[in-house]
């Protein structure tokens, strides 16, 4: 169809980011905040040395889990992964996730509400969402690297954008799906609207929202390789040399290393959610 017009939709979208690059102090602010979350993530999980901190993995894992083997796993992954000489990568690799899943809950968890409240939000909210989920993740790295620059605040909010969905269609769904009798139990005894969201509605959706959380979790971590790729630090820019130098070796390692700690994160927000339900 040579007859249509050729829309230079590009041309559009980079005069937009050009146009909000004018807004340097915003994106300054946004910087310095993400990286003082991300240094204190750092210092805290940093804090102890490296067997005190298997130690202290071993025994939240057994205290949120009872189950001997899964401690066992991850006290030895843990060991895999400090003698393959990945502890420090995992420590940033871990700082990154741990704040990118942090941000999603926070932003996350209240456009949930939003959409669960109001349904000309949700139809608002849903097809952005939809795009967010569906555009490629290597996309997202543009926008961070122009507002951003490189480093691991550019990974961060690349992976906030990649992985917050899940956290917001959740809240989202666990709060619709609170049975009607609840709710009007909770209005013949006079709860307003903020009593019946925190004492009824987010306790009853706790268990949806979590799962979320952990999806979000998972697809944090499954960011890490790529925004090596705009000089994020970690295990993944050893997977990203790896993979540039065809050190198979080497990338094989890395791999593990990041298997091991996607495991382990699943299994304790999971075991975590477990733990408060009882």
């Amino acid at each position: 169809m040579d007859f249509l017009p050729r829309l230079e939709l590009g041309s559009w979208v980079e005069a937009f980011v050009e146009w909000l690059q004018h807004a340097a102090w915003l994106f300054n602010g946004i910087d310095f905040t993400i990286e003082k979350v991300m240094d204190g993530i750092y210092w805290v999980i940093a804090l102890p040395p490296s067997w005190l901190f298997v130690l202290i993995i071993g025994a939240l894992t057994y205290w949120t889990n009872r189950k001997w083997g899964l401690t066992v796993f991850v006290i030895l992954g843990l060991l895999l992964i400090d003698s393959l000489g990945f502890w420090n990568g995992m420590l940033d690799t871990l700082a990154l996730v741990l704040t990118a899943c942090l941000i999603s809950v926070v932003i996350g968890v209240p456009v949930g509400i939003l959409m669960a409240k109001n349904d000309r939000t949700e139809a608002i909210i849903k097809p952005v969402l939809d795009f967010m989920q569906t555009m490629p993740a290597f996309v997202y790295l543009i926008p961070a690297v122009a507002f951003f620059g490189i480093g691991m605040v550019p990974g961060v909010v690349a992976s906030v954008i990649f992985a917050m969905p899940p956290t917001v269609r959740m809240t989202n769904l666990g709060i619709r799906q609170v049975s009607t009798e609840l709710i009007e139990a909770a209005d013949a005894f006079g709860s307003t609207g903020t009593q019946k969201l925190f004492k009824v509605q987010l306790p009853m959706a706790r268990g949806t929202i979590m799962a979320g959380i952990n999806q979000s979790t998972m697809l944090a971590l499954s960011m890490v390789v790529i925004a090596a790729m705009i000089g994020a630090t970690g295990i993944g820019q050893v997977v990203y040399s790896a993979v540039g130098q065809n050190n198979i070796g080497n990338g094989f390692e890395a791999g593990i290393a990041i298997v091991i700690l996607a495991i382990i994160l699943d299994r304790l927000t999971q075991s975590f959610n477990k733990k408060q339900s009882e």
